[in-house]
């Protein structure tokens, strides 16, 4: 495989076409009396999956391109405080947040200029391939949850 299928297939990877349901189907449409319900038998509600998403890819990038970046306490720097957000503007900036965040993941990924395999200088051991890889992955477990929520809650309409 060529270097230029390789950084494609990642960024479709990213975007997660293929396997899994694309982030904004996934949370498209919540009603927002349900976003911050934790179902019966879950342990998070669809606002503390969002901005868990939102934190882990911000840093996963953040790692990725700045040597000074510091990621948030683990885990409770992952995780909001509350099963529900503030306010609908809240709730609303998160999902701008990750979109403009896994936007600027793909532009990573697809620009000749990064050496995909290169170790991160200031990491130990990771290279973009690899944080790239952990992010679409992170993300498609966390997507899955997402729709399990859905369902629970009620809000999700079968394809």
């Amino acid at each position: 495989m060529d270097e230029k299928s390789l950084r494609k297939q990642l960024v479709e990877l990213l975007a997660g076409r293929g396997a899994h349901v694309e982030f904004k189907a996934a949370f498209a449409d919540v009603p927002a009396k349900l976003r911050g319900v934790r179902p019966s038998g879950a342990p998070h509600s669809l606002w503390e999956l969002l901005e868990h998403m939102r934190i882990a890819q911000w840093d996963i990038l953040e790692f990725s391109r700045d040597s000074k970046h510091v990621s948030p306490d683990w885990p409770s720097g992952y995780w909001p405080k509350s099963p529900a957000s503030e306010s609908p503007g809240q709730w609303d900036k998160s999902l701008k947040s990750f979109l403009r965040d896994q936007e600027s993941v793909k532009k990573l990924v697809s620009s000749s200029k990064t050496d995909l395999f290169v170790r991160i200088p200031h990491g130990d051991g990771q290279s973009i391939f690899r944080e790239a890889l952990l992010i679409a992955d992170h993300n498609s477990y966390h997507l899955g949850q997402v729709i399990i929520v859905r369902r629970l809650l009620g809000a999700w309409k079968e394809a």
